[in-house]
């Protein structure tokens, strides 16, 4: 039953990416199916009983930056993977750039992998859109790279505020059917996470220059990262 209702979970996923990160869409949808991939991502964890999640294999999903660098998505991961019951960690590939690890049960990961995509693309248009703008214009040639950044940094930290608060009420909902999901879960991804024998650190980041004007701008479109109600059905 578990492995049928991944499954089901998985293709549902697979259509949302479809018609956001694969072929593009509105900023609408692309909202849409944030919201939409949560309400799947319940469904499935309630259809489970407590049994089966606690036999439940957790597993890895990487997430490729393609960057040597720190990128500011970095200040939204970690809201990403407590939103979706999960551990994450950085680390170098062989090549020397930095991916993000998400461990956890295959649901919550696959939804994380697809929500970190979802914001890398949205904060990416968003950015593209910004470039275009009056306000962007004003900006000298050699203060504009800070202006990106600013934005980028502006809205993935409004985003993780906003994911933030959606878990809260996510889990409230839960909560309310009796059922501690919530805690088993993560008993459950902690216990295997421990096997693994990693040695794991938080690490301080240092402070940022930032433009003022760029990161609430940035803040303001994500802010417009909603919640909407629904996406069209294939």
């Amino acid at each position: 039953m578990t492995g049928d209702a991944f499954d089901k979970l998985r293709t549902r996923i697979q259509g949302l990416r479809a018609k956001t990160i694969d072929n593009g869409c509105t900023e609408g949808e692309a909202l849409a199916a944030a919201a939409k991939v949560a309400e799947l991502l319940d469904r499935h964890d309630l259809s489970l009983s407590d049994v089966e999640i606690r036999a439940a294999p957790c597993e890895r999903r990487e997430y490729e930056t393609h960057r040597k660098k720190r990128i500011p998505l970095d200040d939204c991961i970690g809201a990403i993977a407590a939103f979706c019951d999960c551990r994450v960690w950085r680390e170098k590939s062989p090549a020397g750039e930095g991916r993000y690890v998400f461990f956890g049960l295959r649901s919550d990961v696959e939804v994380a992998h697809y929500l970190t995509e979802l914001i890398d693309t949205a904060v990416r248009s968003e950015l593209g859109r910004y470039k275009t703008g009056a306000d962007y214009q004003r900006f000298r040639h050699q203060e504009r790279h800070l202006a990106n950044a600013s934005f980028a940094l502006g809205m993935v930290a409004s985003i993780a505020d906003k994911l933030m608060a959606m878990k809260v009420g996510r889990d409230e909902v839960i909560n309310g059917t009796g059922r501690g999901l919530v805690v088993l879960k993560a008993a459950v991804v902690d216990t295997e996470l421990e096997k693994l024998g990693l040695k794991l650190r938080t690490v301080s980041r240092a402070s940022r220059m930032v433009s003022p004007m760029a990161y609430d701008a940035g803040g303001e479109a994500g802010a417009s990262f909603a919640i909407k109600p629904a996406i069209r059905e294939s």
